[in-house]
């Protein structure tokens, strides 16, 4: 199993109440996926809580396969999500994939 972090730092906001819900929205739109993306085992998104960090919100998938993460980052409605919604508010993104063994 192929456990895929990606780590986002947002653009400055106008107020941290616009920020959160932003990071609210994101969060229900990657969740929203599970169920919809036969290949993703499981997706959570959290946030950093520690201001003296650099990255704000933390997606965690598990697939089976780097293929399967290849598949489920060009699918459409992923796509969608990252484009049209992270994208206009993303000033940087990290990502890692390893495997899991259980």
């Amino acid at each position: 199993m192929i456990r895929h972090i990606v780590m986002f730092k947002l653009n400055e906001f106008a107020t941290p109440a616009e920020k959160q819900a932003k990071m609210l929205e994101i969060k229900q739109a990657l969740e929203s996926l599970a169920g919809r993306i036969e290949v993703l085992r499981s997706i959570h998104v959290d946030f950093n809580v520690n201001p003296s960090e650099t990255w704000d919100i933390i997606l965690t998938t598990e697939l089976d396969s780097l293929e399967d993460v290849s598949a489920y980052a060009s699918h459409p409605e992923h796509v969608a999500v990252s484009t049209g919604l992270i994208a206009p508010v993303k000033a940087a993104r990290a990502c890692v994939d390893y495997e899991v063994w259980n």
